[in-house]
């Protein structure tokens, strides 16, 4: 029993630790007339810009957006410091 309890508690601290936040910066754009914008958006996964790439284009096509670049990913401790310039695209995509 020792050795099953043991287990469970590892599964839950590695699980703990493979589910930790990450949020990329990314800009993107709409043409016709030309907008761009600047956003916040959480990604699930591998926490690399290259992953973040991949989840967002489908996103931002969806309403319209085209993904100019990922500017970085980063985890929560760097919200805050982004929410003010992300406006309305803070964690909308």
């Amino acid at each position: 029993m020792k050795h099953l309890s043991f287990s469970f508690l590892i599964l839950c601290l590695t699980a703990g630790a493979a589910s930790a936040d990450c949020y990329a910066d990314y800009k993107a754009k709409r043409d016709d007339p030309l907008r761009l914008h600047y956003g916040v958006a959480a990604v699930r996964g591998d926490c690399d810009t290259r992953s973040a790439a991949e989840q967002l284009r489908p996103r931002l096509a969806a309403d319209g957006w085209q993904l100019l670049n990922v500017l970085g990913v980063f985890d929560e401790s760097g919200l805050d410091e982004r929410k003010e310039s992300a406006g309305e695209y803070f964690l909308r995509y």
